[in-house]
């Protein structure tokens, strides 16, 4: 700690934040120039994703040790926000990715390590399904399908979930008799893509299904997903269940979503004469009613999703960890570029070819009073655009 009690820590996950906030920012323009073509292929563009890629937006939520943001809550949820004003299928897979990526902190170093300490595009995916893991020496035999794994068009590993089973087919229990339950880790060239994903809405997240069968996942790629007692990174961070930043993540999705289209209505309500009327929609007492309330309506949403955040975290007691800490990386700078990525096919004929071992092979929400100094967290709530006071910050619309 440092004099007067500041954490330097604390700054580093703000200051981290508030870089990551200004790249989203300034890639808004990009991002909302591909929505058309996101709608269509149903992915994220190559160009953007290697853009994405580059500000480290894939990232956000990944320790430091795997040269990670390590971002606090409330920089994550508006970096979501910022991102879905401009697409939702981009916010929607950064969020994702970002919730998947904090497996990291549960996993052993050197697993961590291959997995996204040495390759800066690195992105993990997964989705929920059956899934069946039969224990063997070193690890285990992996045989499932999992659907809506968003992003995993993008991914470079993937995850599946699977009940662990003994060789005769017994449920294998952990000491309260529950069954045990485990996470998978494997690359995603060793899994068969299912384009399962044709729907309206969110077209671009490409959350499709994907299946292995017999494949064979070493001990330490797999993971008891959000159970403190596997946790190695000490920062509060990781003391949270995924769930909770998907929740706040996604969230920050719907109020990106609903900022965008308030302001389009403004600027069509602005320009707009309908049949019959002798004046603009903007005029009419009824439309600037309902604008006004529903501005209410989203400026206090995000209000209390912005400002719950960092009450969490204050209330937040880290419960015991492994001893054996994170240790830092020693590999060599890297440069974050994006090489093109394996299209389905390859993956499918790769994963199909391959039968050895795969590890052998924006507006001013109203300022509220600044917290008393008992309330303050590992993340106080700081105006990412001021740097100051504990205001939402001016959100410039449109992104």
């Amino acid at each position: 700690m440092e004099q007067g009690g500041a954490d330097p820590d604390d700054a580093a996950h703000r200051a981290s934040g508030r870089e990551h906030l200004a790249r989203a920012r300034a890639l808004a323009k990009l991002i909302a120039g591909f929505a058309d073509r996101i709608e269509e292929e149903r992915r994220l563009p190559e160009p953007l994703l290697a853009a994405l890629l580059e500000a480290g937006l894939y990232r956000l939520l990944l320790p430091r040790a795997c040269a990670g943001g390590e971002i606090d809550p409330v920089n994550f949820v508006e970096i979501i926000e910022t991102v879905a004003k401009a697409d939702a299928s981009t916010a929607w897979c950064l969020c994702q990715a970002a919730g998947c990526s904090l497996v990291a902190a549960f996993l052993p170093p050197e697993a961590a390590a291959t997995i996204f300490g040495r390759d800066p595009n690195a992105i993990l995916a997964w989705g929920p399904g059956p899934g069946r893991a039969v224990a063997v020496a070193g690890g285990y035999r992996v045989t499932g399908k999992w659907s809506f794994a968003s992003g995993g068009r993008h991914a470079s590993w993937l995850g599946g979930i699977a009940s662990v089973v003994e060789t005769d087919g017994t449920p294998r229990r952990d000491a309260a008799g529950a069954p045990v339950i485990r996470t998978m880790l494997f690359p995603a060239a060793q899994a068969v893509m299912t384009d399962i994903w044709q729907v309206i809405g969110l077209r671009g997240t490409g959350s499709d299904a994907f299946a292995v069968t017999d494949l064979f996942v070493p001990a330490e790629f797999s993971v008891a997903r959000d159970d403190q007692a596997e946790r190695r990174e000490a920062g509060p961070l990781y003391c949270f269940p995924t769930g909770s930043f998907y929740a706040a993540g996604f969230a920050g999705v719907a109020l990106g979503l609903a900022r965008s289209t308030l302001d389009a209505f403004i600027a069509l309500a602005t320009e707009k004469t309908p049949r019959g009327f002798k004046s603009t929609l903007r005029e009419n007492a009824v439309i600037q009613s309902q604008v006004a309330q529903a501005e209410a309506r989203l400026a206090s949403a995000r209000i209390f999703l912005t400002h719950s955040s960092p009450s969490a975290c204050a209330s937040a007691s880290p419960p015991p960890m492994r001893s054996a800490r994170r240790r830092r990386w020693s590999t060599p700078p890297i440069t974050r570029r994006a090489p093109p990525r394996s299209s389905p096919a390859t993956r499918s004929s790769a994963a199909s070819a391959t039968s050895t071992p795969w590890r052998n092979s924006s507006r001013a929400a109203p300022r509220i009073s600044k917290p008393s100094a008992s309330s303050s967290s590992a993340w106080s709530r700081t105006c990412s655009s001021c740097e100051e006071g504990f205001c939402d910050g001016p959100n410039p619309l449109p992104p």
